[in-house]
Order: structure tokens, then sequence, then C-alpha cells
């Protein structure tokens, strides 16, 4: 059986009967209504594969509903019947966008080949649809490398969240490639065509953000010389990207909690608002809820921005993604020259700890290619921190003895705040989300 429904739009009976007739032995779902009114109500809640229509109804016309149809379905193929004296209306109609028309009588064989046809062009419309939004899903992911459960974790949640105009908070220690997602979220959205504005909000002087972000008018402040369009307003129809967003004065906060909440933006010195249609994603590698606390972040600005967290863990607790990392730096930076590296290398960048995440790997494996001598890099070849995997004394690997470091670290750090994880996490000084993590990875318990 089929697996195509028609609908069919004919206020003749025995017309309407025939042509169900016809459709149903082929295997085709068909279902049959007598005015282009009707037709039109079903067509705002079901989805058809194919729409055949007479020219000629009571009250709402044939062309009318090719219309109307069209502004509904635009991927709808619309087939007409007509009869010889309304072919002149039909030709008109398949200028405007109709697929084709049959005249009556017609030839049952000759309808069925039409309906066939109009079907294969609707399959053929969805398979190209299909392969241009898998195209695109694959460029959003162009960048992002990475096969640990994490990590597919993290795809699947930007799938999701592309698909919405949801704002999105990126967590994660520097290095990570939090403006990655952000961009693969951007790629994958239905705002991929117009622009992604990003502002590191760290990196411009707070005097001058105010006017970076909102713009400005002539004479708004000693050397407004002109007006200027804040990135607001330059991402409009598109996506904003605030890096840093933890590092934002509370008078900018301020601000930024009116824009998203009111989609709107008062240039400095001016008393017009300009209405944006914005995605706004923020990203941060501070722990914002220990700035909340501390009165350094306002708590409504926060869950304004926290409806959809992705949190990226730091490059060394994902090592499986390691080698696949390196094998694509490799891939961009050796070109001309294809570089090798000694097994012994791997293995030192496997277990270093890269406190600088993807962004100090990518560096190396940039600096090694450029370095490298006859295309073979060895272990001194590599900087000195990371070359270091000979075995401790009591013949435990170095990455290993570290770890059992670190839990004891934590573990003590928790005794001594009464296994308070916020006032241990104070007092090792990284984020609450890291010790917590850390605990679970662990397995460490209140003993």
């Amino acid at each position: 059986m089929n697996r195509f429904i028609i609908l069919v739009v004919e206020d003749d009976e025995s017309q309407r009967r025939i042509i169900e007739y016809n459709l149903s032995q082929k295997g085709y779902g068909v279902t049959a209504v007598d005015s282009a009114e009707k037709g039109l109500e079903l067509l705002k809640s079901r989805d058809f594969a194919l729409l055949i229509s007479d020219m000629k109804l009571p009250g709402m016309d044939g062309m009318q509903l090719l219309k109307d149809a069209r502004a509904l379905r635009p991927e709808l193929p619309v087939l007409f019947i007509t009869a010889f004296g309304t072919i002149e209306k039909a030709v008109e109609a398949m200028k405007v966008g109709a697929f084709d028309y049959i005249t009556k009588p017609f030839d049952r064989d000759e309808f069925i080949l039409v309906v066939e046809k109009a079907l294969e062009f609707r399959r053929l419309k969805d398979e190209n649809v299909r392969l241009r939004s898998e195209l695109e899903s694959r460029q959003a992911f162009a960048d992002m490398i990475g096969t640990s459960p994490a990590m597919q974790e993290i795809f699947a949640t930007i799938k999701k969240v592309a698909a919405t105009d949801a704002t999105v908070l990126v967590l994660g220690e520097s290095g990570t490639g939090k403006e990655l997602v952000a961009r693969a979220i951007h790629r994958a959205s239905d705002r991929a065509e117009s622009p992604m504005v990003t502002v590191n909000c760290a990196a411009i002087p707070r005097d001058l953000l105010e006017s970076e972000l909102f713009g400005h008018v002539s004479g708004a402040f000693t050397g407004a010389v002109r007006d200027k369009i804040g990135k607001f307003v330059a991402a409009d129809g598109g996506t904003i990207f605030l890096d840093e967003i933890g590092d934002l004065s509370l008078e900018l906060q301020a601000k930024l909690l009116r824009v998203i909440q009111e989609r709107e933006v008062e240039p400095v010195g001016s008393n017009n608002r300009i209405s944006v249609d914005i995605r706004i994603i923020a990203a941060t590698n501070q722990d914002l809820i220990s700035r909340v606390r501390d009165g350094q972040f306002r708590e409504d600005l926060y869950f304004r921005l926290n409806v959809v967290p992705i949190e990226i863990p730091p490059l060394r607790e994902r090592p499986g993604d390691i080698l696949l990392l390196v094998s694509n730096f490799l891939r961009q930076f050796s070109l001309d020259s294809p570089v090798t590296l000694d097994n012994k290398v791997l293995e030192a960048l496997t277990h270093y700890n890269w406190p600088g995440n993807v962004r100090e790997l990518e560096n190396i494996i940039k600096r090694l290619t450029i370095l490298a001598k006859d295309g073979h890099v060895k272990l001194t070849d590599l900087p000195s921190e990371i070359s270091i995997i000979s075995d401790t004394p009591d013949g435990k690997p170095i990455h290993s003895a570290l770890i059992e470091a670190e839990i004891k670290l934590i573990t003590d750090a928790l005794k001594g705040a009464g296994w308070n994880q916020s006032r241990a996490a104070t007092h090792l000084g990284i984020p609450r989300h890291v010790i917590i993590y850390r605990i679970k990875k662990y397995g460490i318990r209140e003993s």
C-alpha cells in the first residue's frame, strides 16, 4: 500500500467518487470534500502529499484555492481537473504554481500517470529538503569533534535547541570551545542565513561596552561624532553571542535584562528604542551562581540566560577525544607536507592534563607541524610539561598518581568544609559545578 494521502476537492459527487475509487485502487489514501473552503480547513491541520481539485467550484474557485493552499503548504503540489472551456484558466494556474492539469473527460491511466508524476515531484522535493537539512547539520558541527558520551549529549542538545529561539547559556573552562557551540547552534537554526555577532564582554573596556552593545547617537559623549549602531542591532534577524557574560557590570546587566524581556535596545544618548529580532547565546567560564550569591551578578538575569544550559567538559575529562582532535589538527596544519607523530608523543598527549583545553592542544599541534624535522615529531620535540610521562618512584604512571592526588585534595577540602560543596570549591578556588563533577566522577563519598 502507498503511504501517500491525497486531498480531493470536487463538487460533482459522481466525479468525486470516480476519482476516489481510481486512487484507492492504486493504493493511495484519499480524503475527498465538495468545496474549496472545506479543503482549506483540512490543510490547516493536516499534511497531504497532493491536492487534486476541480478548477470550477461553488463559492471559492480553484484559482483562489491554489493561492491559499500554497500560502499554507508551499511544498504541496496541486493538480487541476478542468473542462475544455476552462483550459486557459488552468494554464494561468500553472503560472501561479500549479503542478499540472488534466481535462475532462479523462482516461483513467492518463489520470494515474499525472498523479504519479506529481507525487514523484513531491518526493524529490522532500528528499532535497532532507538532504539540505542533513548537509546543514553536518556543516554546523564541522568544527566540533568528539565521540565521548559528554560530547554526544552536547550535539543532541544543540540539535534540539537550534530548532527554537530559546536563550542558551554555554558553560565551560577557557579553551573548551564555547564559541564553537554557539556557532553550531546558529548554523543549525533558521537564522543561519542571518548574521551571528560575537561580543567578548571581557575584552572591551567597560566605558565603551555600553556603546558597543547598544550603539550611540552623535554627541552622546566626547568622541561620538556620528551615530553608531550597536551589536544588538547588527545582529537583527540573527544571533548575538555574548562571551564572558560574567564580566558584565551590574549596570549593563540591568540593560541586558531589558533587551531580553522587551527585545528593544536604546542607543546611548537617545530616547528612541529600536526593536530587534535576535537569538541570544551567552557564555562564561565563571560560576555564575557564586557571583549571584556574592551580589556580583543579577539573579533575574541569570535565570533569563539559563533557559537551556550547555556545559562543555574540559579536555582532561574526555581523554578519548584527544587523538581525534590531534588527527583533525594535523590535517588542518600539514596540508602541504604530512607530519607523523611517534607513539610516545601520542601517549604523552593523551596523558597530559591540558589546562588550556582544546585551544592549547590546537596551538601545540600547530607548533609541532611548523617545527617538525623531516615531517616527524619525537617525544623530545614536545614542551617539557607534556613530554614527562615516566613512572613515579612507586611504579605508578604519573597521570594515575595525579588523579590520586586530586581525589585526596578534594576529599580533604570537603572534610575541612564539613562536606559543604560550595565552601570546599571556594577553598580550592574552583567553580562549584567543577567540584560536583569530580565528586561524581571519582565516586567521592562522605566518610
